[in-house]
């Protein structure tokens, strides 16, 4: 009988430890393969920035939306930008009346006002917008104002954040790219250089890219059963031949967003450099007719340039004045005089001669400043191909 219950304790005993040996290997395993994963820190910190988004967006949210979601939605967060946060608004472009206010007819208005046609099927914001035309030209700032005058929340997809070496983790991060959008909404979407990730499909592409591209057309899709939820797929590009034919129809409000002509390039110089101080012989529309096929980033880049160069001569001036009070004090032991103030030569602009010191001044932008970063920044377009008399509107 004890020899009964010997064998008993025996069996009891190993059950025990091959369960215990399983949960270990199963931990042990599980953090292993967790800690391998050359994402997961990365995916750490993304959550912890998502959850500091989300406090600024719970009072003006339902918490039990924020509480419900899930590790793929927290990472889709991280992107999420907060209207208050967004510094852009309509008057930070210039140069782009006509588009902005077909912009705001069609599209800010519907959000703001939906209670003014309640009973409309038709009065409601387009499900997907796309901007299109040469780089440079304000289409990622559009689409930050858009958010910012209509009060949206705004997702800054980065389509690298929708790879994953993992089967099937890509369609679960694409699919929570919606229902985020969903819990939070009203919500903008926006997927810069769009092309490179809708492109048009074909039969060379990876069985993985397809199926995120389909799963992501679905969802997209979806949006246009539930009547009620605001959210909008906005895409740039400066390619939009090469989008896909599907994802054209799914984007029915398409704006061109074309290079500026003399007037808007005149006024885009204008807001660039209303906050800086500028000599009085600046001629803006000289300035304008110069830049003949230069984009609103090549106008603020020219006049960056400028502005450093202003500096670039005031530190010449101090070293050169330096070089001067040296010389000047050395002269002065050697005959015996305190050495003073002396006159400065022409031309140091922004330097002052005080008390036997220097002192910098904020000098200003001038016209001989502007001309010479726009002859650099001419030399080098022409020297890259991108300035010449056969440029077209679309890259």
């Amino acid at each position: 009988m004890s020899g009964v219950n010997l064998s008993r304790n025996e069996v009891v005993q190993f059950v025990l430890r091959i369960s215990l040996l399983s949960i270990v290997t199963y931990y042990s395993a599980k953090w292993l393969i967790r800690n391998l994963d050359p994402s997961n820190k990365s995916k750490k910190k993304a959550i912890e920035h998502a959850e500091e988004i989300l406090r600024k967006l719970s009072p003006t949210m339902k918490k039990s939306a924020l509480q419900n979601l899930n590790e793929y939605e927290m990472v889709i967060a991280s992107h999420l930008v907060v209207p208050e946060n967004i510094t852009e608004s309509w008057d930070s472009i210039a140069g782009l009346d006509d588009v902005c206010q077909e912009i705001k007819e069609s599209l800010v208005f519907p959000v703001c006002h939906r209670d003014m046609f309640a009973g409309s099927a038709l009065y409601q914001p387009p499900k997907g917008v796309l901007l299109y035309g040469p780089p440079g030209c304000g289409k990622t700032l559009i689409a930050k104002a858009t958010a910012k005058e209509a009060g949206m929340r705004f997702i800054n997809l980065d389509v690298a954040m929708l790879t994953d070496k993992w089967y099937g983790e890509s369609q679960k991060l694409a699919s929570a790219v919606f229902t985020l959008a969903v819990k939070i909404q009203p919500c903008i979407i926006f997927i810069d250089e769009i092309d490179s990730f809708l492109r048009a499909r074909n039969s060379s592409d990876h069985e993985a890219t397809a199926m995120m591209k389909t799963q992501f057309m679905m969802l997209w899709d979806g949006l246009n059963t539930e009547s009620d939820s605001t959210i909008i797929v906005m895409g740039a590009t400066n390619r939009p031949q090469d989008l896909d034919k599907a994802i054209l129809r799914r984007m029915p409000a398409q704006f061109h967003i074309g290079l500026p002509n003399e007037e808007q390039r005149h006024k885009i110089l204008q807001l660039i450099l209303a906050n800086e101080k500028v000599a009085p012989e600046v001629d803006y529309l000289q300035l304008a007719r110069k830049t003949n096929g230069y984009s609103g980033s090549d106008l603020k880049e020219v006049c960056r340039n400028a502005s450093v160069h202003r500096i670039r001569k005031v530190m010449k001036n101090k070293e050169i004045m330096s070089a001067v009070r040296a010389a000047a004090n050395s002269k002065a032991q050697a005959n015996g005089t305190a050495a003073g103030g002396s006159q400065l030569p022409n031309g140091f602009n922004g330097v002052t001669a005080q008390n036997g010191g220097l002192e910098l001044g904020t000098p200003a932008i001038t016209m001989e400043d502007l001309e010479e970063s726009l002859r650099s920044m001419r030399h080098s377009k022409y020297t890259t191909g991108v300035l010449n008399d056969a440029r077209i509107d679309l890259d």
